[in-house]
């Protein structure tokens, strides 16, 4: 499996399960039981290379004003949301997250920006296909986001980091 067949299969589960994001983790299960195991893992190491690289301090300042505030866990849920919104959302948004703004027209935060069961799916299929744990795919989390810090609760930086987003979602 390579790259354009993991963004493939991201987008025939989103647009089957019409953006709802448990749905979508519900299809992407049932769609990677019809692999391989050996494509399954190909597909786990793809999916946590592009939540790996989300990781970073930029883009959970925009989480952060899209849902409200983001915790640890919100913030790992909603890089496994972003990922499933597909490569063009996925890249914009790391490229620049203020982007997220036009990228996600129309986010809300109630249904939107959360999705722990995609990360999931890879591990759930290919126990379904081989009754074996998913073997371990990437390396551990960095114990810090990448890039420089700074307060996601302080209005000024946040408007002046991300004006779209501000615009739209700030105080």
């Amino acid at each position: 499996m390579d790259e354009t067949d993991f963004w493939l299969i991201i987008d025939e589960t989103r647009e089957a399960a019409e953006g709802d994001p448990d749905e979508q983790a519900d299809r992407l299960v049932e769609r990677l039981g019809e692999l391989a195991p050996d494509d399954v893992i190909d597909f786990a190491r793809l999916f946590e290379a592009r939540f790996q690289r989300a990781y970073r301090h930029d883009l959970w300042g925009a989480a952060y004003l899209l849902l409200g505030g983001a915790s640890d866990d919100s913030f790992d849920y909603f890089r496994c949301w972003l990922i499933g919104q597909g490569r063009e959302v996925f890249e914009g948004g790391l490229h620049e997250p203020d982007d997220l703004a036009d990228l996600l027209p129309e986010f809300d935060e109630e249904e939107d920006g959360e999705a722990e069961d995609l990360g999931y799916a890879a591990d759930e299929a290919y126990e379904q296909l081989t009754g074996l744990p998913l073997p371990e795919v990437g390396g551990r989390q960095p114990a810090r986001p990448s890039g420089a810090g700074f307060d996601f609760d302080d209005p000024d930086v946040m408007a002046k980091r991300f004006p779209k987003l501000w615009e739209r979602y700030g105080e």
